[in-house]
Parts: C-alpha cells; sequence; structure tokens
C-alpha cells in the first residue's frame, strides 16, 4: 500500500502573507511541494488541506487533489496542525481513501529531497516506530547560546547541565526539525498528536531545510533557487 502525501495551506499567514502562493523560482511556494511529491512517484496521493480559493485552485493546477474544502475554523490562528491533520485524515478514510502511512510535507520547505522523503518512509516501516521526522543538526544550542527570560526579566540558558559547556561543540548535540514528518496513520489517529513516544530521526543536509516563515528567508529562497 503507498503512502499518501498531506500539504496543509492556509490563506491567513502572518509571518509572511499569503506565502504559500508567493512566487520563488519562478512557481507559487506551493508549487514546488507539490511537484517534489508527485516527481517522487512514491504517493498514491497528494492532498492538499485549505480553506483559501486561490491556493485551491493553484494546487489544482499543479497536479494536487482537492478533496475536501478545510472548515473556517480549522484555518484560524488557534487551530493546531493536529487538529487539521484529524480533520483531514478521517475525511479521507471516509471518502475511501486507503493508506497506512502519510507523509506531512510542508509547503513553506521548497529545498526538500525526494531522497529523503523516501528514507523517511523506509525507516518507518523497517523500525516499526510511530513516526521519523527529517531533521538537522541546529547550531543555536540551548545548552550553550539560546537563553530565555527568567521571572525576574533576566537572561538565563534554555537548558543547563550545571557547568556550561566550554564550547559549542561540546554542548549536547540537537536537532531541529523543519518539514518532513513521516507517521504511521492509525497511531497517529490513536493519540492525535504530532509528539509520540517513539519517534525516530532522519539526518538531512543543513541546505535542503529551510524552512519560509519570515521575509528574510523568502529572499535567502530566492537566491537560493537562481544559484
Amino acid at each position: 500500500m503507498k503512502p499518501i502525501c498531506f500539504i496543509g495551506a492556509r490563506g491567513g499567514s502572518k509571518g509572511v502573507p499569503k506565502k504559500n502562493i508567493r512566487k520563488i523560482g519562478g512557481k507559487p511556494l506551493i508549487a514546488h511541494t507539490i511537484k517534489k511529491a508527485l516527481d517522487s512517484k512514491i504517493f498514491s496521493h497528494v492532498i492538499v488541506s485549505t480553506e483559501d480559493k486561490k491556493i485551491s485552485d493553484i494546487a489544482k493546477k499543479y497536479g494536487a487533489e482537492i478533496p475536501f474544502r478545510r472548515p473556517r475554523f480549522l484555518a484560524n490562528d488557534t487551530a493546531t496542525m493536529e487538529d487539521v491533520l484529524v480533520h483531514g485524515l478521517k475525511k479521507l478514510y471516509s471518502l475511501g481513501y486507503k493508506f497506512d502511512i502519510f507523509v506531512l510535507l510542508d509547503a513553506t520547505a521548497p529545498f526538500i529531497r525526494t531522497q529523503d522523503i523516501a528514507g523517511t518512509i523506509r525507516l518507518l516501516r523497517r523500525k516499526k516506530c510511530d513516526a521519523v521526522f527529517g531533521v538537522y543538526k541546529q547550531h543555536f544550542n540551548p545548552y550553550f547560546n539560546m537563553m530565555e527570560l527568567n521571572p525576574s526579566g533576566y537572561l538565563r540558558l534554555v537548558k543547563s547541565k550545571g557547568k556550561r559547556p566550554g564550547s559549542r561543540q561540546e554542548a549536547p548535540i540537537v536537532c531541529q526539525f523543519f518539514g518532513l514528518y513521516t507517521f504511521d496513520s492509525k497511531k497517529f489517529l490513536k493519540r492525535g498528536k504530532v509528539i509520540m513516544p517513539k519517534i525516530l530521526h532522519y539526518e538531512v543536509p543543513i541546505e535542503t531545510a529551510l524552512m519560509i516563515d519570515t521575509e528574510l528567508e523568502l529572499q535567502m529562497a530566492k537566491l537560493m533557487f537562481k544559484k
């Protein structure tokens, strides 16, 4: 049984207005993720969940399926991706779609590699875990150079192991996930949570993991496409 690809894309982005349909590399941003999923030949279906007509029209133009319209209450600032996924998966099963694995791809991560999508699926099947997340090693480290405000308003390290590491290289390795999440469908629906007990990591090159959440990142991505 082939996995399905699930792409969530609402119209009301705040950090970068209308980012899912902003042009980058000659195409709307979401089109890159759709094309990557279709070209991979991995999926039986590439599904986009959205409430926005423009996003829906663009997604269909580039070959994705829109078997349902996302309800408005799941497209506001308080709706979580977990809410969107539970709604979308239940809807797909009710419509007769058959799958036991789904891959959540973020529309704002246009440089994801198909080989890494396939790698997360292989790892999930081999280890029979709950999920596999694509990650890269993060140089911002909560044990060394990431700080938060304490109750008095002063800076403190986010995490501490007693003595602060002498360098970033001495600090515990931390990973950043970025827009590639592969799930066992039944296990996800049983818990309804993205963060589950048995998640494995699949490491990718940092240059393939850029997520566009700010105007600066959008401009960086445009330069990367030019090169």
